[in-house]
């Protein structure tokens, strides 16, 4: 009989895509495992999980907001649903596993998956624990962490540092830099800078690049710049300014692997899944982390690489003031960079994925 798993939760790119990674890996060990996707209704794992290859269902869960709202008066009703909906499906797959990655429909999952007796491994991939992991984690076989010092959240015999899994395709990706300057429209003879502000956007960073856009021109670099969709139109109407075609925006980047390849240096919030890619990128980064994350993490993030001189670090509130300069006297220095490309990639945990699913392969009945 097939094996069967369930990996549950979503809401950013930061928890789905490496519950994808995990997933791909644990196919690669057993073809024959079957997979089910557990998110929440309206968030984008529900688009990115079936383009990933994977079938999702959707829960009605919500986060609490922190100012008094319609969705913070539903929540104990949708709390309830959703637990009675996660049984539901517990019973109908009937999985030998669950996996948490974090996210809303985590928790439902993972609490109706204890109460059922299914076994439960979480990964977490924040260098600090969110509540939701914190209460699971009591029940949880095995936790799979990114950071060090994780003990001050975890039981300590439960922990494995294993690095947060990523698309393997960003591995070797300096072979493929002919092939981005080709996708993106670039020129080799220019140096480019790459902007992401996660899968979402970043307001404070898009302002800033918008902002600074006539400097980077000014310098003859090439800018790639994911912006999210909210921001998208600003930015496609900014660049319209700089004919050249040497700046280039988009919602989205599917083509993450292209993306560094083609990246001189890259700005980027301090996510857990954007470090530990840059990470195996082995790109020089200057990060900006998101001053309003839970616990700030994102901080706490950025200051792991900080610490190693493995990136640059601009806060939100100067991002205005002082990225654009950060970047390009960074993009001038390629001694800088160098030093930083080699420090960040002492970093990566490349196997992190496999090792992951071959956690959660021991805990099959």
């Amino acid at each position: 009989m097939a094996k069967r798993i369930i990996i549950s939760g979503g809401g950013t790119g930061g928890h789905i895509y490496p519950a994808i990674a995990i997933a791909h890996s644990l196919r690669h060990e057993d073809p024959s495992i079957e997979i089910l996707f557990v998110g929440a209704l309206g968030k984008m794992e529900m688009e990115k999980v079936p383009r990933a290859g994977f079938q999702i269902v959707g829960l009605p869960i919500v986060g609490i907001k922190r100012a008094l709202t319609l969705e913070n008066v539903l929540f104990p009703f949708k709390l309830v649903k959703s637990l009675w909906m996660a049984r539901k499906i517990l019973r109908e797959f009937r999985p030998d596993v669950a996996i948490g990655v974090g996210g809303f429909a985590s928790g439902p999952v993972l609490l109706a998956a204890t109460l059922s007796g299914i076994p439960t491994l979480i990964q977490e991939q924040n260098s600090y624990a969110g509540i939701t992991n914190k209460v699971l984690a009591r029940k949880a076989k095995t936790i799979c962490v990114a950071y060090p010092g994780m003990e001050a959240f975890f039981e300590k015999k439960k922990i494995k540092l294993l690095g947060n899994p990523v698309r393997s395709d960003i591995l070797n990706n300096i072979d493929k830099r002919a092939l981005a300057l080709k996708h993106f429209g670039f020129v080799a003879h220019r140096k480019t800078l790459f902007v992401m502000g996660g899968s979402l956007g970043a307001r404070t960073i898009n302002e800033s690049v918008k902002s600074s856009l006539k400097k980077f021109s000014d310098a003859g670099y090439q800018l790639l710049w994911q912006t999210g969709k909210p921001y998208i139109e600003t930015a496609r109407q900014a660049i319209e300014q700089y004919p050249s075609g040497y700046f280039k925006a988009y919602d989205f980047i599917y083509e993450m692997d292209l993306a560094y390849a083609v990246a001189d240096v890259v700005i980027s919030r301090a996510g857990a899944l954007s470090v530990s890619e840059l990470c195996l990128a082995t790109k020089p980064a200057i990060l900006v982390p998101f001053p309003f994350a839970a616990e700030d993490h994102q901080t706490l993030n950025a200051m792991a690489l900080i610490r190693q001189n493995a990136a640059l670090l601009v806060t939100d509130s100067n991002a205005a003031q002082e990225l654009a300069e950060t970047a390009i006297r960074l993009l001038d220095d390629p001694l800088k960079k160098s030093e930083l490309s080699l420090n960040i990639g002492k970093l990566a945990k490349p196997h992190a994925a496999r090792e992951i699913a071959l956690e959660v392969l021991k805990l099959m009945p």
